[in-house]
């Protein structure tokens, strides 16, 4: 037997938290997630478009996408290993 996992997506609303708090849900949020797995990260901060993507990079997670809509920002991020 075989123990496979399937990649989830979990979505974080980070609307209204100013920095360095979508950094902080963020890095609670991947805590409990497994390699492969897809976190959508919400918010209103434009911080977090710069903030978020240095943190992965330390800790070794990938920013798949990140763009701007109507004053909220979104980034994918893949969780790594």
């Amino acid at each position: 037997m075989h123990a496979y996992h399937f990649m989830t997506t979990e979505t974080l609303n980070a609307r209204r938290l100013l920095c360095p708090l979508p950094v902080i849900r963020t890095q609670d949020k991947i805590r409990h997630m497994k390699p492969g797995d897809i976190l959508e990260v919400v918010g209103t901060d434009p911080g977090m478009l710069q903030d978020i993507p240095a943190w992965c990079r330390i800790n070794g997670h990938r920013v798949i996408k990140g763009c701007t809509l109507d004053h909220e920002y979104f980034l994918v991020v893949e969780v790594g290993g």
